[in-house]
């Protein structure tokens, strides 16, 4: 699997998990994920390429 696919599913997953209605630790640990694979996927984007998912 490649790195940016890698990014994606670890996206989905934690953003299962905030649906989930975790505990206000809990939710601030996944957010804090959340910002860290954001990042991580501006870099892997192509110029001009939206991410799937992206917003």
């Amino acid at each position: 699997m490649s790195a940016l696919a890698n990014l994606i599913l670890q996206k989905e997953q934690l953003l299962a998990r905030l649906e989930a209605h975790p505990g206000r630790n809990e939710r601030a640990e996944i957010q804090a994920l959340l910002a860290k694979i954001e990042t991580a996927l501006k870099l892997l984007e192509p110029e001009g390429a939206p991410l799937p998912g992206g917003k």
